[in-house]
């Protein structure tokens, strides 16, 4: 069992967690991430490590609920307990002295670059980030990539915050801006979103690294649910990434597979609700369930 030594809600259904998990906190590097379990039951989801202290022995985590374990992981308060906890796993970041780094995060995805603008600024970069939500409120992470970055660009879709439109406008705004030279784009954000980076860097032929984390699923490359093309050849996300060149994922194919799974995932946050229902004595509720169950074994 992993406690949890805080929780905080950063944003709508997006939580924080700070878990005890000293070993991974030794190891963990930008790019890694871990797998959680809630309950001995529970299935198996990837997250990636936002932050790692080593000497308290804790790892952040952040957590958007989009299903039935989510929401039961996102209702855990400091000093209860995550079931299980594995990692570091896959391979890290490859950071590099690229001069100028611009890292994009959408949504949750900016956890995922924050670990990468410390290592990336301590490496000599200069480093700059776009990052985007729906609304003011939507926007996480901001104060945090300050510490480690030279500009930070806040975008919202509704122009409540910051840049009004979408990262993609913004990031092509520092492409083409003479004085930036930006030598390499780090994404991490919804697919739609990282396919339309990679659409935005490809003309100005600038090395571009995208962060699969969407599609993987055991996290030991066994069940196969992340296979993904790169560069014509089949890859697994979380063994061989989960960061690659955003040019040549065959994101189409990539976006088809994230929807694989997606009535299972719906049918599992239903018969989650209605045992909340039933905890809570909705009977109605209880009673089309127990109907459902009975047709199902018949």
């Amino acid at each position: 069992m992993f406690r949890i030594c805080s929780a905080e809600w950063l944003a709508p259904k997006v939580r924080r967690f700070e878990v005890e998990a000293p070993r991974v906190a030794k190891h963990h590097k930008a790019g890694h991430f871990v797998i959680v379990r809630v309950g001995e039951s529970g299935e198996r989801i990837p997250l990636t490590i936002a932050r790692s202290d080593a000497a308290r022995g804790v790892i952040t985590l952040v957590v958007q609920v989009v299903g039935a374990t989510t929401e039961a992981l996102c209702a855990l308060e400091k000093g209860e307990a995550i079931t299980n906890v594995v990692g570091p796993l896959g391979k890290p970041t490859d950071i590099e002295d690229f001069g100028h780094a611009v890292l994009v995060g959408g949504g949750v995805g900016t956890a995922v670059i924050y670990p990468q603008a410390e290592a990336l600024k301590a490496a000599g970069n200069k480093v700059s980030a776009v990052i985007g939500g729906r609304s003011k409120e939507y926007v996480i992470f901001e104060k945090e990539l300050a510490q480690y970055c030279d500009a930070v660009y806040p975008c919202t879709d509704d122009g409540s915050y910051g840049y009004h439109g979408f990262v993609t406008g913004k990031l092509k705004e520092l492409l083409e801006d003479p004085n930036e030279k930006v030598g390499a784009v780090l994404t991490a954000g919804p697919v739609p979103m990282m396919r339309a980076i990679a659409e935005v860097t490809r003309p100005f032929d600038v090395e571009t690294i995208a962060s699969l984390n969407p599609i993987m699923v055991d996290g030991t490359g066994m069940c196969g649910g992340c296979r993904v093309t790169v560069g014509g050849e089949m890859k697994f996300a979380c063994v061989d990434g989960p960061e690659f060149d955003a040019h040549a994922v065959d994101f189409g194919e990539l976006a088809d597979r994230l929807t694989s799974y997606r009535k299972q995932e719906g049918l599992a946050w239903n018969r989650a609700r209605d045992s909340q229902a039933c905890d809570s004595g909705e009977e109605s509720r209880c009673r089309a369930r127990a109907m459902e169950e009975a047709a199902a074994k018949q």
